[in-house]
């Protein structure tokens, strides 16, 4: 999957936690201590003797991170009052190693001079697997076991699909969870869906005739947005509504046939999605910038409201920004999120336009170049605690939130919750950055209740979508996960052969003048993937398919 595809999830989104007492300034609850350095723990339970703990703030804790993504960059630790705080009262301090803009790059050249930062955070599989063969991953399973957080929230299934080949765990999840999340699915601007008469949008026709209505009535609207069309986004939330329970999306170019897996270009719903999607392209009914603008041309559109249908694997982060910003020059304006778009005959409960699994989206990992392993672990631990967790999503104590519940682990929100949302939007958009162990459970266990306890009015919302869509409409895909093979292997070769046939078709046949000339193309990327040796791959994917399905079923 991707983040992002960036910083997917529930992944970008505004988190709320759980409020108790209906006193709206804040100060009306039963305060208790924060949690402590290690702490989240209900009361009762056994834990370690703090002597043996690595006790954050004792002594300066210096950290370094890798950021394995071409379009990572980190803001400077200590520049914003929340890091600026855990600076202070933790003596952290989290220095990123840049990767120059070529990630790959900057990670072969590390791993030759074994000049390693302390922590490496990117996807699960392939480069996680490349640096424990080379002996440069610390395994983590002592740690999970002294540390309380990341062993009370992470699922035992997410934990065991966690673990590499030699059954350690050397992999720290990011946005773990045991239930369904994700935000992908449809937006539509809710001025122009009125004015158009609010017609009937639930299938693919549905969709087609708005459209063209759209062009027709407003010449400078752009009728459907695709989002990163080059990374899948708007492009998969198509293919998803023409077929059911459609799981495995493009991650593989494959999908489940039986107890198999097999070609992508030989499914039928997804030659007809690609049929489906060209024909919009030639009638100018998508972005014609599809596959090369970028999040900052989207967002531009989005807030200025010339877009009449969003569709993206995340598109509440982009859709809440303009969405409040078009509300503020007219009430009335805005977006809202629908079921998710399906052909016709197909059951719309069935359809899922994006995917959630229990491991998460990324990973952590904690070199054996950190003097002080431990402590790593002890700081991630922390940050994906109730105390890490609320700091990263509602700042520093004493303006969103003042104390906590009796708990000990739920914050006490002030009354600037609501009326200053903006301010905190601004805030967790500019902390995403540092969201390395997210954990979902945490957060939207408590965003719920608190939620529950708000006007309709006052309701953020992204976690108003969620509840109401999206998260009623994301597929378990946890049974699929960890299949990609390594890079050097004969399945790898390969696998980087279909790959390169994939992303040059993806982009072709946007561009097919006719439905037969579409078809075309696919037959000739599934030619060219099985002269590439797309078999052994596929074999390769229905192997480890099996693999995981027996560790859920352990």
């Amino acid at each position: 999957m991707k983040k992002r595809n960036w910083l997917v999830s529930i992944l970008s989104v505004v988190m709320i936690f759980s409020l108790m007492v209906g006193c709206s300034s804040g100060n009306g609850g039963n305060k208790t201590a924060a949690p402590s350095n290690n702490g989240g723990e209900q009361q009762g339970e056994e834990t370690p003797q703090e002597s043996d703990l690595y006790q954050l703030g004792k002594e300066p804790l210096e950290i370094s991170i890798f950021g394995n993504y071409d379009w990572y960059n980190m803001p400077k630790w200590g520049a914003d009052p929340m890091t600026k705080w855990v600076q202070d009262n933790k003596k952290i301090t989290v220095i990123e190693t840049p990767n120059g803009g070529n990630a790959a790059q900057k990670l072969n050249t590390m791993i030759a001079s074994g000049e390693m930062p302390d922590i490496v955070w990117g996807e699960r599989g392939a480069d996680v697997e490349r640096l424990r063969e080379a002996g440069l991953l610390v395994p983590l399973d002592d740690y999970l076991e002294k540390y309380p957080n990341l062993k009370k929230w992470l699922d035992p299934v997410a934990l065991n699909m966690l673990r590499s080949p030699d059954g350690k765990l050397y992999q720290f999840p990011n946005w773990y969870t045991n239930r369904p999340n994700g935000n992908a699915g449809w937006v539509v601007n809710k001025k122009i869906y009125e004015e158009l008469g609010s017609p009937k949008l639930e299938t693919t026709d549905d969709l087609y005739s708005y459209l063209k209505m759209v062009k027709e009535k407003y010449p400078n609207v752009i009728p459907l947005e695709t989002d990163l069309a080059a990374e899948g986004h708007g492009l998969s939330q198509i293919y998803s509504a023409f077929k059911e329970n459609n799981l495995s999306a493009e991650r593989y170019y494959a999908v489940p046939v039986g107890d198999k897996m097999e070609s992508i270009y030989t499914d039928e719903a997804f030659r007809e999605s690609v049929v489906y999607t060209a024909k919009l392209f030639r009638e100018g009914l998508i972005t014609q910038d599809a596959m090369t603008q970028t999040r900052d041309q989207v967002q531009e559109k989005l807030t200025s409201g010339r877009v009449a249908v969003y569709a993206s694997g995340n598109p509440t982060v982009f859709a809440m920004e303009a969405d409040v910003a078009l509300r503020k020059k007219d009430p009335n304006d805005g977006y809202f999120m629908i079921w998710p778009i399906h052909k016709e005959g197909l059951d719309k409960n069935k359809i899922f336009p994006g995917t959630y699994n229990k491991l998460g989206w990324n990973a952590a990992v904690i070199t054996t170049s950190a003097k002080d392993p431990e402590a790593v672990f002890a700081f991630l631990d922390w940050w994906t605690g109730p105390e890490g967790m609320v700091l990263q999503y509602y700042d520093v104590e004493g303006e969103f939130w003042q104390g906590w519940q009796e708990d000990g682990i739920t914050p006490i929100f002030t009354e600037k919750y609501v009326t200053e949302r903006d301010k905190l939007a601004e805030h967790q958009k500019a902390t995403d950055p540092f969201q390395w162990v997210g954990n979902t459970v945490y957060l939207d266990d408590m965003k719920g209740k608190y939620e529950e306890t708000l006007n309709e009015e006052d309701r953020n919302w992204a976690t108003y979508w969620q509840y109401k869509i999206t998260w009623k409409t994301q597929g378990d895909y946890t049974e699929f996960v960890n299949m990609h093979p390594m890079p050097e292997t004969e399945e790898g070769i390969a696998f980087q052969r279909v790959k390169d046939i994939w992303l040059k078709v993806r982009a072709q046949t946007l561009y097919a003048k006719t439905d037969e000339e579409a078809i075309a193309m696919l037959d000739k990327a599934q030619e060219d993937s099985m002269k590439a040796g797309f078999q052994i791959v596929l074999d390769y994917y229905t192997m480890k398919w099996e693999e995981n399905k027996a560790m859920i079923n352990r």
